[in-house]
């Protein structure tokens, strides 16, 4: 049977000044927390409902490694030698050659896009990570201010599972390329949101955890997606599409009506009674009754209206969490620019291409596992840097092999482009649980959308060198490349704080209060 016993409050702390006592409230992370439990059903339920909607968004974000592929051919004509020798069709008659499978299974076959420009190619995939640039300015902030984490979750997934119903009606490139644009747009702030509800419900001892649990989710997703694309292999390209958008679209409904919204928001903006009302259906769920009222219990917020601007003003204000943003903004980018487009780039390693995409899918697998794991027993800052530098060191390796013959040296290249994918997905995932940490509640959801756009922008440039890599024949540019950025821009980490075990703070001024606390323990 559950624990119906009353929950007590957290009590007030006391400190002498001068002839009087002055009373001090414990802070609002320390509130919630001992209303609630640091982890409990409650929570449990929530985080895995709300880390479901990585499982779509992984689908979305790398659909068109299928859906954009480039077809294999053959010859037709067995009497003329020129077939034979050529590299690509581009160079060959019409008459002399067909594509191995139906048209209608990639948009390069289908609209006859082979030997059109590198900047063409590329072109539904940079606009889907453009739309995310831009999505994440316009929309992610919303979830500090007006909207709230719930509602912004909700109107991501809703517009990106929409967009990609819409796509199947595509009727040419540029069509699709704008639905792709939309559909970047839409998902920009579901992993922000999906980050940020779950731990801000969760006690400090658990946030590290609950973050892995949307990333085994987003791993999910990623793996689905070439079971589901080599079932629909003989079929158009839309189908695909339609199976993933379609439960998308269904999932919408379990979060209007399934998730809470984060108290620790709702405080911040000054809505005191509709928190202490979400907190009293989690300590129901959790087993115990809350014995308060609304008022004298929790410190009092003021409440903040933050948006995208008023959140870099803060940052302006506050130049060392200014250089702070920049920093992670930096090693995202570079970690980015590895994590999307090394996927795309998996078809120049000579290997069957639903196979090379699964064995990067699970590599997702164990970077989680890592994660979970080791986020509460290493430092976060030396996580980052070494996986970034192995990252690095591997997909340089694997881009100087190209051009080796020989069975071994195929798997050997293999192996290091799955190590060099395995250590940017737990780079990507420390660095996301580093970002929370790092900043306030007040200016949280905002930071972690622009760190998590600069992660985007990578896979902007990314596509279009994967694309350039094609074109010239070799992966060697755009291994070497990735490796390169990846490994540069993960040295920016050592600029920064390390963060493991500290409290969510809810203000700038708390946060600079609790670092110079910390700083002042470790220097005694």
């Amino acid at each position: 049977m559950a624990d119906t016993s009353p929950l007590l409050l957290p009590p007030i702390s006391t400190e002498w000044e001068g002839d009087g006592v002055k009373k001090v409230a414990v802070s609002l992370d320390d509130s919630i927390e001992q209303c609630i439990g640091g982890f409990g059903l409650a929570q449990l339920l929530q985080t895995v409902l709300v880390s479901f909607a990585w499982v779509f968004d992984a689908q979305q974000t790398f659909i068109s490694v299928f859906s954009d592929q480039q077809p294999s051919w053959h010859c037709t004509d067995a009497s003329d030698p020129a077939c034979w020798s050529g590299t690509s069709p581009c160079e060959l008659p019409m008459s002399s050659w067909a594509w191995d499978r139906p048209l209608q299974t990639s948009i390069v076959s289908e609209w006859h896009l082979t030997c059109e420009s590198s900047l063409l190619a590329s072109l539904p995939t940079s606009s889907f990570f453009v739309g995310c640039l831009l999505g994440g300015f316009l929309l992610a902030t919303l979830a500090d201010s007006c909207l709230g984490r719930k509602r912004m979750l909700l109107l991501s997934c809703f517009l990106m599972s929409l967009t990609g119903i819409l796509t199947v009606f595509s009727p040419n490139i540029w069509v699709y390329s704008l639905l792709r644009f939309v559909s970047g747009f839409g998902r920009a702030s579901i992993g922000t949101c999906t980050l940020v509800l779950s731990t801000e419900l969760v006690g400090k001892r658990w946030r590290g955890e609950v973050g892995v649990i949307g990333f085994f989710s987003f791993t999910l997703g990623f793996l689905s997606l070439p079971l589901l694309a080599f079932l629909c292999s003989e079929s158009s390209w839309r189908a695909l599409y339609l199976w993933t958008s379609s439960p998308a679209l269904c999932y919408c409904l379990l979060v209007y009506f399934l998730v809470y919204e984060s108290p620790r928001w709702l405080f911040v903006r000054g809505r005191r009674d509709e928190a202490i009302g979400t907190l009293r259906k989690v300590a129901a769920t959790n087993g115990h009754e809350l014995n308060y009222t609304s008022s004298g219990v929790f410190p009092e917020e003021e409440p903040q209206n933050v948006n995208i601007y008023s959140a870099m003003k803060i940052l302006w204000e506050n130049r060392w969490s200014l250089r702070r943003l920049l920093a992670m903004m930096v090693v995202s980018f570079g970690v980015g620019l590895m994590y999307y487009a090394m996927p795309l780039a998996v078809e120049t390693l000579s290997l069957n291409h639903y196979l090379s995409v699964t064995f990067n899918a699970l590599a997702e697998f164990p970077a989680m596992l890592l994660t979970f794991f080791a986020i509460g027993r290493l430092n976060r800052r030396s996580m980052v840097l070494a996986f970034t530098l192995f990252s690095g060191a591997t997909s340089i390796a694997c881009g100087i092999l190209e051009g080796r013959v020989g069975e071994m040296t195929k798997w050997v290249r293999i192996g290091l482009e799955v190590g060099s994918f395995f250590s940017a997905c737990s780079a990507i995932n420390v660095v996301m649980i580093y970002t929370l940490e790092l900043f306030p509640t007040c200016v949280r959801n905002s930071v972690l959308s622009l760190v998590r756009q600069a992660l985007v922008l990578g896979g902007v440039f990314g596509s279009v060198l994967v694309a350039v890599g094609r074109k010239e024949g070799g992966s060697l540019i755009s291994f070497g490349v990735f490796g390169l950025a990846i490994g540069l821009c993960g040295l920016f980490v050592v600029s920064l704080p390390e963060t493991r075990g500290a409290a969510f703070c809810d203000t700038m001024e708390e946060q600079e209060r609790e670092e110079s606390q910390a700083h002042d323990s470790a220097k005694a």
